[in-house]
């Protein structure tokens, strides 16, 4: 992938997962919608950053229509992620697919853990499950936050550029890999929370929709106590998404503000056991 391919690469992703979301859409959830255009910028800025951190990671298919499959990777220290990968509709299970996460996997050769963040499409889990990836159960708690029940927050302050060494800390002790240039990406578009107490450290992202999108944090209470402040700071309909069984202090968070839970998809994992306290993000892990 050039950064020339980045629009068009896009595009192939909206098409894929707008006909995996139609598809593994639920009857009581709402129909699956295309990416807005926030959420599409954002998207372009992630993968042309990857394409500069990770060419060697990042692959299109095409032929003489153009772009009709990519998959884009990166290795931060000793982590493999595969950030996002999809085909065109109706060009699904014609050999397309198969080369382009062989390629990614190659960028990753030479490291000891790996992580992806899977659909609830049964072919994906069977392709990712082959290529020697543990497969562990996502949830995700959706709903309107109750707001009577958010506790009083305290030492959590904005973050910025200056928290990226302490941030790169809690990443190797709960994914075992700083973030490294992906934190100045996340600082550029998203909103930081930090908690840095003697009790406990921690940090977390809000999307570009005001929702939480990756925390860590060196113990549960700190990673409580930012949770329920992005929470507090976030829109009345959230969703808490990419949730394992190993960080059942987010599901005591989730329940407790009343939101709903519901199973979505997997988080792959090679060489090493889910991270907790965490909460990782679809693309960026």
């Amino acid at each position: 992938m050039t950064p020339d391919d980045v629009p068009a690469a896009e595009r192939v992703s909206d098409e894929g997962f707008f006909e995996l979301d139609s598809r593994m859409r639920r009857t009581h959830e709402p129909a699956a919608e295309r990416r807005t255009d926030p959420h599409r910028a954002v998207w372009l800025e992630r993968t042309r950053h990857l394409v500069r951190t990770d060419p060697g990671g990042c692959w299109v298919a095409e032929d003489g229509t153009g772009v009709i499959g990519m998959a884009t990777s990166f290795r931060r220290e000793t982590l493999w992620c595969l950030a996002t990968y999809a085909v065109l509709p109706g060009r699904q299970g014609q050999g397309i697919g198969k080369p382009l996460l062989a390629a990614a996997l190659q960028h990753g050769r030479a490291c000891t853990r790996g992580m992806l963040s899977a659909s609830a499409d049964p072919k994906a889990a069977r392709v990712y499950h082959q290529a020697g990836f543990e497969l562990h159960p996502q949830m995700s708690m959706s709903g309107t936050v109750d707001r009577s029940a958010i506790p009083v927050v305290e030492k959590v302050r904005d973050g910025s550029a200056s928290d990226i060494d302490l941030m790169d800390s809690l990443d190797r002790a709960t994914r075992g890999a700083g973030h490294g240039p992906d934190h100045e990406l996340m600082l550029r578009t998203w909103r930081l929370l930090v908690s840095d107490t003697t009790t406990g450290s921690g940090y977390a992202y809000l999307n570009e929709r005001g929702m939480p999108a990756l925390l860590a944090a060196s113990n549960r209470r700190t990673a409580t106590r930012l949770l329920w402040a992005a929470l507090a700071e976030g829109p009345e309909r959230t969703t808490l998404g990419h949730l394992t069984p190993a960080n059942r202090w987010a599901l005591d968070v989730g329940f407790a503000s009343r939101l709903e839970l519901q199973q979505e998809g997997y988080l792959g994992l090679r060489g090493m056991k889910p991270p907790a306290p965490y909460v990782h993000s679809g693309a960026l892990l």
